[in-house]
């Protein structure tokens, strides 16, 4: 019955203007502002729709996963652009020194963007 209808994501924030600056200049995302919110698209067009929202609380899971070829680059050249990355010290999800977690077959990294949602990095 949806299967032909196109779907979005969406998760909220509590400042459009930190999320704007975040999402577009440090991580290099394409962002319109519309609806009073912003569109984030990847590189295929899909998007997902970041709210304001007075009374934010962060997402307590990865709203965002970002596929990427070297997580560990990644992670390196974020870091250098001032990104915090997460601390896990149980499994499956701990991370070692580089802030990098290679469990359950996956080599994968977390950080948090300025409203507290969790995004993640994924190696393909």
């Amino acid at each position: 019955m949806l299967g032909d209808s196109p779907f979005f994501a969406n998760f909220s924030v509590d400042d459009v203007a930190k999320a704007k600056e975040f999402y577009e200049t440090t991580l290099g995302i394409k962002v319109v502002e519309e609806y009073g919110g912003l569109t984030l698209y990847n590189a295929q067009d899909a998007t997902i729709f970041v709210y304001p929202k007075p009374d934010h609380e962060p997402a307590k899971f990865t709203v965002i996963h970002f596929p990427v070829k070297d997580v560990v680059q990644t992670v390196k050249d974020l870091k250098a652009k001032g990104v915090q990355f997460e601390t896990y010290t149980e499994e499956p999800l701990k991370t070692d020194e580089d802030n990098v977690s290679r469990n359950m077959g996956m080599t994968m990294a977390w950080f948090k963007d300025p409203a507290g949602n969790i995004l993640g990095l994924m190696q393909q």
